[in-house]
């Protein structure tokens, strides 16, 4: 898994790094599904954070995540809970399929 992280009209400091290191471990499961994964960090004039993603997974499949909150830590910390229960739904809808696949 590949994973680009930038800001817009927000300068990345290393501590907001860290921390989307630290959450990027609850991706861990899907880790080998996904194949690029990008967030982007963006700050709004009136003090408004958003924190986007978007995972690329092997077979096509997209999922885009977005969150608008005054606080960057919890606009994280809720993008990684909506990425997780959406990679998640994902992994799970393709075992299903490869389990209905027939054997030749």
């Amino acid at each position: 898994m590949t994973v680009e992280l930038k800001g817009v009209h927000y300068d990345v400091s290393d501590s907001t790094r860290e921390y989307v290191e630290k959450k990027l471990k609850r991706l861990k499961h899907v880790e080998d599904l996904i194949v690029d994964f990008h967030i982007t960090l963006s700050r709004e004039p009136k003090g408004l954070y958003i924190a986007s993603s978007d995972a690329h997974f092997r077979w096509g499949q997209n999922s885009h995540v977005k969150v608008e909150d005054r606080d960057l830590f919890k606009a994280i910390d809720i993008m990684f809970d909506k990425m997780e229960h959406k990679t998640t739904k994902e992994k799970e809808k393709i075992q299903e399929h490869m389990a209905e696949k027939p054997e030749i």
